[in-house]
């Protein structure tokens, strides 16, 4: 079964433009979970632009929620999700400069750090996963750090559909390593940009077990709500 991750960070997003407190990612999480999703994905980063300490604490509190928590190899960040404890970590590269994450890992450059953090989090045994780009050379370097998954950033296709642009060859880039990744024991999952024409897209790849979507469902839940785009997601990973 193909699995919905709903990435939360920009219900924050807007509360934070108030400086108050409504919306509440916290309840925004256990209406999600309420609604469908399989897990939440939030983001602490290092500016705290949307997702804030208490948040990360208090969701990656919740029972019977499955938390995805992404976070730099910044050195605090770390140190807070190993003391929040979410149920896996997706390490991922930050610049602050940056409006969203603009592609993975520079897995080469970081390698012998993130190996360290690997094994922080192996010890407090919560799974790890890295955001990389659709890379063989990726993978081959995310199975030499022993991870527990990749997400694969899906960034690059998703611009090529919405601009009507040919994108058969970085379908098949993430198709490649997607097969690659789970013959070495890799949990194989997607994201950034996804809507619902990548999404099916890339539904029809065996090896993908989960896509993670969070802007696309927040502005498309303004207007016909959570639940029934969280429905509208799991069907197509359905292949209804």
């Amino acid at each position: 079964m193909k699995r919905l991750g709903v990435n939360i960070d920009h219900v924050a997003t807007l509360r934070n433009a108030r400086g108050e407190l409504h919306p509440d990612p916290f309840l925004c999480a256990k209406f999600v979970k309420n609604a469908g999703a399989n897990s939440i994905t939030i983001h602490l980063r290092e500016d705290r632009r949307h997702i804030k300490d208490t948040d990360a604490k208090k969701i990656c509190s919740l029972k019977n929620l499955l938390v995805n928590l992404e976070i730099s190899t910044n050195r605090e960040i770390v140190q807070k999700a190993l003391r929040f404890k979410p149920n896996f970590v997706c390490i991922v590269p930050e610049n602050r400069k940056e409006v969203t994450t603009e592609g993975g890992l520079n897995l080469k450059k970081n390698k012998f750090k993130i190996k360290k953090i690997i094994n922080q989090f192996n010890k407090k045994k919560i799974r790890t996963s890295l955001f990389i780009n659709p890379s063989l050379n990726d993978v081959k370097i995310s199975v030499e750090l022993k991870v527990n998954c990749i997400e694969i950033h899906t960034g690059k296709l998703a611009n090529l559909v919405k601009s009507k642009k040919k994108y058969s060859k970085e379908l098949e880039r993430i198709k490649r390593c997607s097969i690659y990744a789970e013959k070495k024991g890799i949990e194989v999952h997607a994201g950034h940009g996804l809507d619902y024409k990548t999404t099916k897209l890339l539904s029809k790849i065996n090896e993908i077990r989960e896509f993670n979507i969070g802007h696309f469902i927040i502005g498309e839940s303004i207007f016909y709500g959570l639940p029934k785009i969280i429905k509208k997601f799991k069907d197509i990973l359905k292949n209804k």
